[in-house]
């Protein structure tokens, strides 16, 4: 029986070149094929290397219909190098599907760590490092957008998402609106000719950002909420209390549209808004009374 090849999980520079391990590069140049996200894009990387092209396009679009042809060349002993455009593959990027395919298949899957905007922008905001929560990429509808970040406006944990140039000052202004004007850093073009790190509240990135254009890809950093009543909240945001009532209040609506049993609501929105079960089972009464009238 030919033994299964390997999933390789890649991950590439996130903008300077040079930023690829050793690894990395023997890996893409062992790989049997390799899944990239735009295939022009790695071919440029690959170029650069000297290494060959043996490309197959794996993006968001195609990538429920590609799994099942990667996965049998995996299970025929070909060994795939999985690779996004920039940064770690599956993070925020394409790739989640056919990982978890692999998976489940038993087949080997292997990371290979390298660049990631993530921790790039972490490690240099001079905010907290630990706990820290990843949000990704805000939803685009504006409804969707208040919800996840009602969502995670309690949470202590230093927080980082993504965001596209043409919707940072939307972002800025609805975190400022949602979460209070806490400590912030704003990361673009990270490891570029044109890096650049803001650092400062919100509200002065909001300010900044509105006179300089934004350009490139950002990466967000800001503070978590206040760890007790105690801390002083930011102008415009309510006290931690209201924030986590808030909080709860939003799980437990999006649960009780998607048809969920009273006790999973509860536990959801208790672990969103870290306030006790008893008191988010209250608010659940009282959301269901209103539901009724």
């Amino acid at each position: 029986m030919t033994p299964a090849g390997t999933l390789y999980l890649v991950a590439t520079p996130i903008g300077n070149l040079e930023d690829i391990t050793l690894r990395a590069l023997r890996v893409l140049r062992e790989a049997a094929v390799i899944a990239a996200e735009d295939t022009r894009h790695t071919r440029k990387l690959l170029a650069h290397h000297g290494i060959p092209a043996r490309l197959i396009s794996l993006h968001a679009h195609n990538e429920t219909g590609r799994t099942p042809e990667l996965l049998a060349r995996l299970q025929a002993g070909e060994s795939v190098a999985l690779v996004s455009d920039a940064g770690t593959p599956g993070l925020s990027d394409p790739g989640t599907s056919l990982i978890a395919a692999a998976v489940a298949a038993q087949l080997p899957v292997v990371p290979i760590p390298g660049p990631s905007a993530l921790v790039a922008a972490l490690v240099s905001s001079g905010l907290p490092t630990t706990p820290v929560t990843f949000l990704g990429f805000l939803p685009a509808s504006p409804s969707e957008r208040r919800r996840a970040l009602d969502g995670a406006r309690a949470l202590p944990h230093t927080l980082v998402l993504y965001e596209a140039p043409h919707r940072l000052r939307r972002t800025l202004a609805a975190l400022c609106d949602v979460w209070g004007d806490r400590r912030a850093a704003v990361a673009r073009e990270l490891t570029k000719l044109h890096e650049e790190v803001f650092r400062g509240r919100l509200r002065e990135a909001l300010e900044h950002f509105s006179q300089t254009p934004p350009r490139g890809e950002f990466t967000l950093v800001v503070e978590g909420a206040p760890a007790d009543s105690q801390a002083p909240p930011g102008p415009g945001s309510e006290p931690p209390a209201a924030h986590a009532e808030d909080a709860a209040r939003a799980a437990l609506r999006t649960a009780l549209a998607e048809g969920h049993a009273p006790f999973q609501a509860v536990r959801r929105a208790a672990r969103a808004s870290g306030l006790r079960r008893n008191q988010v089972y209250r608010l659940w009464l009282a959301i269901k009374q209103e539901a009724a009238r």
